[in-house]
């Protein structure tokens, strides 16, 4: 994550979190009325942080700031709603093995990059088979996310599904070249990592070219083939943003890398 001025005139989460304890003493966490007020709460609180992110775009006029701050304040949300549910409404005195749970962004959100209107894409993650408590927690956060207005994109799976489905999915397999842990178990996600480069990237990379290439091809004939449109699609067209960010995703596939800082130390870019 890019450095973030100010993180906490964003979202206090120290403040947010003795908050939601002080809701918890007040009403069970069981009941209707702890979520109500939860959900009260919560809204605040992103309502003013994304008047912050608003307010930093208009002094500055500066884009990828207000990307990077918009994320942190989302990372800052969902690790909320994650505590609270382990600690407060699905509590576990004795887990097991299977319960276990790690939140992964993908997407422009697992670049750190959300735009005011972007969705929020995420990949909930266990070890096995998914348990009931993994299913009440991920519900939980979800819901309140709708509940909050934002546009949630998800997936629910377990480390191999992962592996799976990325080997026959170009999308899941790009979505997944940038993932990032965002909360929850760290060692499910560093072994979906270390499979990921294992069986899907190393030796992979003229595989990857081609399908990217292909799916680039397929997109421009959709959106006129032509990089000349009187009014281009500046997202999906020919020249646009996609089109950077494939030379950015083959560039990280090929050179076995998720920092773009990493590719400009080996000079592949400058």
């Amino acid at each position: 994550m890019e450095n973030i001025p100010n993180r906490r005139e964003l979202i206090d989460r120290k403040k947010l979190v003795l908050a939601i304890n002080d809701i918890a003493e007040k009403y069970s966490p069981n009941g209707i009325e702890f979520r109500g007020a939860l959900l009260d709460h919560m809204k605040s609180v992103l309502a003013d942080g994304e008047e912050t992110v608003k307010r930093r775009f208009l002094a500055t006029n500066k884009g990828r700031p207000a990307m990077y701050a918009r994320s942190f304040l989302i990372d800052q949300i969902i690790r909320t709603l994650y505590d609270t549910a382990v600690q407060h409404i699905y509590r576990l005195s004795n887990p097991t093995t299977e319960e276990k749970l790690s939140i992964v962004a993908v997407g422009g959100y697992g670049r750190g990059e959300l735009a005011p209107y972007s969705d929020i894409d995420l990949l909930f993650m266990f070890p096995y088979k998914q348990t009931s408590w993994c299913e009440q927690v991920v519900e939980f956060i979800l819901y309140m996310l709708w509940d909050l207005g934002l546009k949630v994109g998800h997936s629910t799976r377990n480390v191999n599904e992962c592996i799976r489905m990325a080997k026959s999915d170009i999308t899941i397999q790009t979505a997944l070249l940038e993932a990032r842990h965002l909360w929850g178990d760290q060692d499910l996600f560093s072994e979906m990592r270390q499979k990921y480069f294992k069986e899907i990237v190393s030796g992979n990379s003229k595989a990857f070219i081609e399908s990217k290439l292909q799916e680039r091809g397929e997109r421009h004939e959709r959106f006129g083939n032509s990089r000349y449109v009187v009014e281009p699609n500046m997202k999906e067209g020919k020249g646009g943003l996609r089109d950077l960010h494939t030379l950015f995703w083959i560039a990280k596939f090929v050179h076995g890398t998720t920092e773009i800082s990493r590719l400009v130390e080996l000079g592949v870019l400058t």
